[in-house]
């Protein structure tokens, strides 16, 4: 059962990432324009950017020159196209370090619905995300103080972050509320 269970996992990955081609110095730079909406990078948004960076194999000039950019108003590069299963662990990753640094404020959650709009996760893919971010929360520690409120933590950010994607969503094919 395990095995099969493991398989369908496995599965259900290249099922349910849908986004054919997106671009990772495009989804880089996409993600950091989001974050600098209100204007400010904040710590934890610098956190995130560090870990993004990373999970996309930038080189480590990369990340500056783009910013750069950003601020100049001057095009980049889009990079190569990230696999489904790259995308899969670039969103994972993210979420992770958000929820483990219980940075959630509403800049992450605008990041965290901005990654899922690019990478079309699905409801199904984000409750896979779900799944795995808890058992790996449960397997990371041992107090169950720890873990209860760490999954407490995960609970809710599920929650707004699954509304601003609906919201962004119905906002981008022309729903009303």
């Amino acid at each position: 059962m395990k095995s099969s269970r493991g398989f369908k996992k496995k599965f259900s990955l290249r099922r349910f990432v849908s986004a054919e081609s997106v671009h990772r110095l495009a989804a880089f730079r996409s993600t950091i324009e989001v974050m600098l909406l209100d204007g400010v990078l904040t710590r934890e948004e610098k956190r995130l950017i560090i870990r993004l960076s990373s999970c996309l194999n930038l080189d480590s000039h990369q990340p500056a020159e783009i910013y750069q950019a950003i601020m100049d108003n001057v095009e980049t590069e889009e990079g190569d196209i990230l696999t489904p299963e790259e995308q899969h662990e670039v969103y994972k990753t993210v979420f992770e370090v958000a929820i483990i640094n219980a940075s959630l404020s509403k800049d992450e959650f605008r990041v965290m619905a901005h990654l899922r709009e690019i990478f079309s996760i699905d409801d199904e893919e984000h409750n896979l995300v779900e799944r795995e971010l808890r058992d790996m929360v449960k397997e990371r520690f041992e107090d169950p103080n720890v873990v209860e409120k760490t999954l407490n933590t995960l609970r809710d950010s599920v929650r707004v972050v699954t509304t601003l994607f609906d919201n962004v969503r119905k906002k981008n094919n022309g729903e009303t509320r």
